[in-house]
């Protein structure tokens, strides 16, 4: 008799934000030598495989200058509508991804501090009746994962820029500690207000 396989969880990272407050896309922001969708895709390839990348303002630009090697890219037409749209196009992705995904791990582009050991304290939860949440000190933060079993709820409920919160504050949500383990800070506005053009 073959053993069950282990749950398959893929990484979801959101990057079709225009920056509105930033002045540029966040996918195209250098940070530390690389833009900041490299790094996202870096870090949840260490982790998860599949990874897919969800892109929208500018996608063209950030698929030609971007290294997204390892990741398969999805282009949400309705990225100014918000995240919610965006967590919509990656889970239809995984949906019809050839063989079973169980969960998704779901991270955003501009947290640069983000770790391959916070994400696979969460990947460690993944199953298809998961739902997790990191925390920090306390806080609750990214990455969130979400179970494939609640992939249709989450994408009626998700609107705006709000994307699982709505669907997660009614149920039971594991809290997992990720404190020391990633810094949780997202990049909002340049550092001295100023955008770094790539």
């Amino acid at each position: 008799m073959t053993p069950p396989q282990p749950p398959t969880t893929a990484a979801l990272v959101l990057a079709a934000g225009g920056g509105r407050r930033y002045g540029m896309p966040k996918a195209l922001v250098e940070y530390e030598g690389s833009l900041l969708v490299e790094r996202a895709v870096r870090t949840a390839r260490a982790v998860c495989d599949p990874v897919l990348v969800v892109l929208g303002a500018r996608a063209v630009d950030v698929w030609r200058s971007a290294d997204l090697d390892g990741a398969t890219v999805l282009a949400n037409p309705d990225w100014e509508t918000g995240m919610a749209s965006s967590l919509r196009t990656g889970l239809e992705g995984l949906r019809s991804w050839p063989g079973r995904i169980d969960a998704a791990l779901v991270t955003l582009v501009d947290m640069p501090g983000m770790t391959p050991a916070a994400l696979e304290r969460l990947a460690a939860h993944g199953a298809p009746g998961a739902l997790a949440v990191a925390t920090y000190d306390g806080v609750r933060g990214h990455p969130v994962l979400l179970g494939r079993d609640h992939w249709t709820g989450v994408g009626e409920t998700a609107t705006g820029d709000e994307g699982a919160r709505r669907y997660l504050a009614g149920r039971e949500v594991t809290e997992v500690d990720c404190t020391g383990l990633a810094d949780p800070t997202d990049l909002d506005v340049p550092p001295g207000g100023v955008p770094s053009a790539p």
